[in-house]
Order: C-alpha cells, then sequence, then structure tokens
C-alpha cells in the first residue's frame, strides 16, 4: 500500500504531473510553470519506495444544487498512477485520503470528469449529469419568424480577461454549475496560447454589461466549409444564448458548427425551423458526483411534492454518512426510522442534482426497496426543471 503525502515543492508538482501524464497516455507537456496549475495544498503523492508513483490534485470550488444554493465542491483533476504501480492500492490510498481531507475541511461534494468510466464509483462517485456533442449544418440553420434575434455582439479585446470578466458577471445559477478558480483559467489560457491556432471570444452584450460569450477554434475542412469548434458557450440569459448562436451559423466559410458539451435537455432544436441540419453526433457522461458529507449536502438542497420518504445510505469509504434519512418538501435529516430504499452513497450522487430518475436506479439493481410506492415519491422530491450541467472541464 502506498503512503500518501501533500507535494509542495515544484520539483515535486513536476514530478507528479509527469506521473500524471505517463498514466494518461496523449496528454501533452504542459508549456507553462507547474506551480500555476495547482492549488497549494491540494496536490497529493502516492509514494511507494520514496518514490513518487501515483497523484490525485483538486481545485477548491462552488457547485450549484437544486434550489440554488451554492456549496463549497473539490473539482477532483489529475488522478493517475504509473503504469508500473497499478492494481497495487496506489489509487485507492490517494482517492480515500483526499476524501477524509475534504470532509475534515467542511466540503460536502466532490465532483470529477472521468477518463476511465468503471473506476470511480468504486470510491463512491455516481454519474449525475450527461452532455451531447451536437453538429450543426451552419448554412441551413434557420431560426424560426417568432425566435427573439438577440443583442448585439462583438469581437473581444482582450480574449481570456474578457471571458473571465462575463463567466463571473453571469454567475451560472443552473443545477450544476461550479465557479472557475484561478488555476483553472491559467491553465486553459496557457494550453490555447500554445495551439497553432488560436481561439476566437465573442462577447454578447453591450460594454460593461455582458451577459455572454463563446470561445472557438478552427476545426478540419469539409467540402461544405470549415468546421467551427466551440470551446465553451456560456449565456446568462435566452437574449444571450439566441445572439451567439445566430452569429456562429452567421460566420462565413463555416460548414458544420461542433458544440462538444451540450445539456441533454438543449432546445437548440425549437428555435429551428428545420430540425435535421441538428445532428447529436456524441453522448458521453459529465459529472461525476460524490456527496461527501451527506447529511450536510441532502440538507442543502431543496425537494419538490408533499411526499415524504427516508432513505438509507451505505458508505464504505466514509462510514460516518451511513445512516437513514428523512427527506421532505422541508428538507432533509438522519432519522431512526427504518429506510424505506437504501443505495450506496455512489447511487446517491447520481441521484442528487436530479438528473438520474430512482425508478431507473430500481431498475438497475441500484436501490434495496422496502416500500415500492417510496420510489416514486422520490422521482417528484428529487425532480428539477432542467437536466444537470456544468460546462466546465476540468
Amino acid at each position: 500500500m502506498a503512503s500518501v503525502r501533500v507535494l509542495e515543492t515544484s520539483d515535486d508538482l513536476a514530478r507528479a504531473f509527469e506521473v500524471f501524464r505517463t498514466a494518461l497516455i496523449g496528454i501533452p507537456p504542459y508549456p507553462g510553470e507547474i506551480t500555476g496549475i495547482s492549488e497549494p495544498g491540494r496536490v497529493l503523492g502516492g509514494v511507494v519506495d520514496d518514490e513518487i508513483v501515483g497523484t490525485a490534485a483538486a481545485y477548491s470550488s462552488t457547485i450549484v444544487v437544486p434550489g440554488g444554493a451554492r456549496l463549497p465542491h473539490l473539482a477532483v483533476t489529475r488522478v493517475g498512477v504509473l503504469p508500473t504501480h497499478t492494481r497495487r492500492g496506489v489509487a485507492r490510498s490517494l482517492m480515500n485520503y483526499q476524501l477524509a481531507d475534504a470532509r475534515q475541511r467542511g466540503v460536502p461534494i466532490a465532483t470529477l470528469r472521468a477518463a476511465e468510466g468503471g473506476i470511480y464509483e468504486r470510491y463512491g462517485y455516481g454519474i449525475a449529469a450527461w452532455i451531447q456533442s451536437v453538429e450543426v449544418a451552419a448554412r441551413k440553420a434557420v431560426f424560426r419568424p417568432g425566435v427573439p434575434v438577440g443583442g448585439p455582439v462583438r469581437l473581444a479585446a482582450a480574449p481570456w480577461a474578457d471571458a473571465r470578466r462575463v463567466y463571473e458577471r453571469v454567475d451560472p445559477s443552473w443545477v450544476g454549475a461550479m465557479s472557475r478558480t484561478d488555476e483553472w483559467w491559467t491553465v486553459r489560457q496557457v494550453r490555447s496560447d500554445d495551439d497553432k491556432e488560436q481561439a476566437v471570444v465573442v462577447l454578447h452584450g453591450p460594454p460593461g454589461a455582458e451577459d455572454g460569450y463563446v470561445r472557438y477554434h478552427p476545426g478540419e475542412w469539409r467540402d461544405e466549409g470549415c468546421t467551427l469548434l466551440v470551446d465553451d458557450f456560456v449565456a446568462g440569459s435566452l437574449e444571450a444564448r439566441l445572439g451567439l448562436l445566430r452569429y456562429l451559423f452567421s460566420v462565413d466559410l463555416v460548414g458544420p458548427v461542433r458544440f462538444d458539451a451540450l445539456p441533454m435537455d438543449d432546445p437548440i432544436r425549437e428555435f429551428l425551423v428545420d430540425v435535421r441540419p441538428v445532428k447529436t453526433v456524441g453522448v458521453e457522461d459529465e459529472i461525476w458526483l460524490r456527496l461527501v458529507d451527506v447529511p450536510s449536502a441532502l440538507a442543502a438542497r431543496t425537494y419538490r411534492g408533499p411526499g415524504e420518504v427516508v432513505v438509507g445510505v451505505v458508505d464504505e469509504v466514509l462510514p460516518e454518512n451511513a445512516g437513514a434519512y428523512w427527506i421532505g418538501a422541508s428538507g432533509a435529516k438522519p432519522t431512526t426510522a427504518a429506510p424505506q430504499l437504501t443505495v450506496d452513497v455512489a447511487a446517491l450522487g447520481a441521484a442528487y442534482l436530479g438528473g438520474v430518475r430512482w425508478r431507473d436506479l430500481v431498475a438497475a439493481g441500484r436501490v434495496t426497496v422496502a416500500d415500492a410506492s417510496a420510489v416514486a415519491v422520490a422521482d417528484e422530491l428529487f425532480a428539477v426543471d432542467a437536466a444537470p450541467y456544468c460546462g466546465t472541464f476540468f
């Protein structure tokens, strides 16, 4: 079993990044200072025989949960183990240490983006949101007559500074949205500046009162024109969304516009006279969510309907989360009542943001059902208006 220690020196941080690069084949070298992308105290090293053979890092962020509360949030990133040391418990040591540390710091939720799907459920993470990749044939995208035009757009004079300013001004409030840290912005800017094809940022709204932006770069050329690849699409209003979409579909020489991270219920098709120019070309898991402090996280979100349910929770990594919880329209709290539904913490994480229905967890054999009538009640309690979505890759 590996020991775990917090990495602080520039040499150790550089070594950890190289371990991560080796573990995830294809990650390019980082062209900037490694210390600039690492939050102090959040980079861990898995050590065997005094050698760093595994790593896990994180950013301190916030995440929006149903009802609009913004909770402290651990954005887990750069998890990897050298191929010479896999299946020796290194990853488990790192992940368990990270979760215990987060709980001690009072962080109720952790999320990550998984490079491999079969790993993180064992640590209590469940898939809470999905994203779709969509291509739109721009020249065939005709908006319905009744769809608003949107507001004015302009090219950003200082692309990264302007994008960050607008993101923080919009302060996204949809379920699953997260705040972006200094380290997050640094990584994205340095990576982009190192690319041969520089990204373009377009702002929506009058100067000083912008309510959205899009960042994109050119992709491959096809017979119908250049593919325009959307890297980041942030809209704080319907007007901003429509103004930016109209801009993207009007750029000269563009064939398809590709969005690689749209919410599963994005209404883009409803805006157009003909939906066929819009093609879903892929669906991927986005938010892997872990409840680090189950009672705090359950109490922080809102619930719907007049019903109530008692949910039993099993958590082998953080056993202090285990127990029964009463959940109703007025909130959630621990209880001594017998559970009607029992789940492990990964399944509860999947349901937490409202993007996964309890009935589907039951169908998958992930819920022990003592009272069948409680399933529909739980579905109503956890329901949300829109599919959860983050929109931030880390």
